[in-house]
């Protein structure tokens, strides 16, 4: 099957099935008659692999690692759980600024509530230059 065969029987685009191609993970035949790129079913079942990785969190050069370790004859199991583990903290971590961005933009809303639009003399917004920071407790300041 060609690129868009396989992009719509997959539900992806065909610009999907085409970077999986350019970084490697996918392998099609070009066609000695057109000169076109065929998928197999080998090559659907990958792609199926590679979004079911996607949708667990996993980066392209973690499903290049995980497949080269099963093309080596090694199990990925373990390897993918090491990889998992340290998504899933990267993940916490974003989640947790996340929860603090949430709680500054929720405090700036309610401190905002009592104030006027332009009624400090200020640079740019006088909401966000005397906005107090719940978590620091300080002034909005530039981050170096």
């Amino acid at each position: 099957m060609y690129v868009k065969q396989l992009a719509k029987l997959m539900g992806v685009t065909p610009d999907t099935v085409r970077h999986y191609t350019r970084v490697g993970l996918l392998n099609p035949i070009r066609s000695t008659e057109n000169g076109y790129q065929e998928y197999t079913a080998s090559d659907q079942q990958r792609l199926k692999f590679i979004i079911s990785s996607r949708q667990l969190g996993f980066s392209v050069k973690d499903i290049q690692q995980i497949i080269g370790e099963s093309q080596q004859g090694n199990c990925p199991c373990p390897l993918t759980r090491k990889l998992i583990t340290k998504r899933l903290e990267e993940t916490e971590a974003l989640f947790q600024e996340t929860l603090k961005l949430r709680t500054r933009m929720q405090a700036a809303l309610a401190q905002w509530d009592s104030s006027a639009d332009g009624a400090n003399a200020s640079d740019v917004c006088s909401l966000i230059e005397s906005f107090v920071d719940p978590i620091n407790n300080q002034m909005n300041k530039e981050e170096a």
